[in-house]
């Protein structure tokens, strides 16, 4: 499902030829990126909207990743992403509020310590829930996709009122712990830490789910599921059990993505899932329905468009990036890396 090649036996790579990765998506990125600089016209302006559009994209590259992940694998489109957004964030709220003298703490250790018990209990919580919600709503309409799209909205509805329930229908706020509030001076352009850090951590989720679906027996045997359910089957495998396992860990990328989008925003709503789902949309259009590499290049361009317009044309940043979705879709109307096998 992705545009690098799974590894193959010796004896096997000399008889079926290795896919190429595609580098015209990678460039397109530096391009941006060039064609910016002289528009910025000051380069620690330029530098601090580059990072700050990088950690943007890493950010939305995790919570998107999770419903490519369904998508690619399982050929479901699950509208109702956006309740496990939402929920990981309210989590992640609650953890941090009751760990306090963590979060208020001049330690960095101290600080990083607390945002990883919240990022744990929220995934657990959501990957939990992603369980319940894979068997009682998307397990009825498998392979019937307008049934998804309509039981998964209603489903995150429901969602949206629960958290309501729970929390409240205020919003909370989710403030920064103590040491990574500010930011880093690299000469004369400021870097926000937490930007760095959803920058480490979205690379970390890159490379585990590479490796994960390209280099692990798992990964094999989901792929293989995909291309002929039956035969894998009856090899005695139990692929619908993995099946599910993707949802769960899914809906878990997705809680990840929340907390992260919660501290990115510094507060969080119950409706937040449903207003970032447009975004995630576009992105997975923009790599390729069902294609990890082309999720991450589509989630990068959207955050340096996103900040790069922010800046230079504050009126038309809201509209930048379906705009940019259109241009993509004229150049490769299947997405960057498309999924021709499905």
């Amino acid at each position: 499902m992705n545009p690098i090649a799974s590894p193959l036996p010796a004896t096997e790579a000399a008889a079926v030829p290795k896919a190429r990765l595609d580098w015209m998506p990678p460039l397109l990125l530096g391009a941006l990126m060039l064609v910016a600089l002289p528009l910025v016209g000051s380069l620690p302006t330029w530098l601090t909207l580059t990072v700050a559009g990088l950690a943007m994209g890493m950010i939305i590259f995790i919570i998107a990743s999770g419903l490519t992940l369904v998508f690619g694998l399982m050929d479901v489109l699950n509208f109702g992403h956006g309740v496990f957004i939402a929920l990981g964030a309210f989590v992640a709220a609650t953890v941090l509020a009751g760990m306090a003298d963590w979060t208020g703490s001049a330690s960095l250790t101290a600080n990083l310590a607390a945002v990883v018990v919240a990022m744990v209990v929220a995934m657990a919580i959501t990957g939990a829930v992603g369980y319940v919600f894979e068997r009682v709503v998307v397990r009825p309409v498998y392979g019937q996709h307008l049934k998804q799209i309509l039981i998964t909205m209603g489903g995150m509805i429901i969602g949206e009122e629960l958290i309501k329930v729970l929390w409240g229908a205020e919003q909370r706020p989710l403030p920064l712990p103590e040491a990574l509030r500010g930011a880093l001076l690299l000469g004369d352009a400021a870097v926000e830490k937490y930007r760095l850090l959803a920058v480490v951590i979205g690379a970390a989720v890159l490379i585990a789910m590479l490796y994960l679906l390209n280099r692990t027996k798992i990964g094999l045997l989901i792929r293989a599921g995909v291309q002929d359910l039956e035969m894998v089957e009856s090899l005695g495998y139990r692929v619908r059990r993995l099946f599910v396992g993707v949802f769960v860990a899914g809906s878990a990328l997705a809680g990840l993505g929340g907390v992260m989008w919660g501290l990115y925003q510094q507060m969080v709503t119950p409706q937040m899932g449903a207003q970032i789902n447009v975004l995630l949309f576009i992105v997975i259009i923009i790599g390729g329905l069902g294609s990890t590499f082309g999720c991450l290049v589509g989630a990068l361009l959207v955050g340096l468009m996103a900040n790069y317009t922010g800046f230079l044309a504050p009126k038309v940043a809201l509209f930048s990036n379906i705009g940019l979705m259109v241009a993509i879709l004229l150049w490769r109307p299947n997405g960057l890396y498309p999924v021709t096998a499905r």
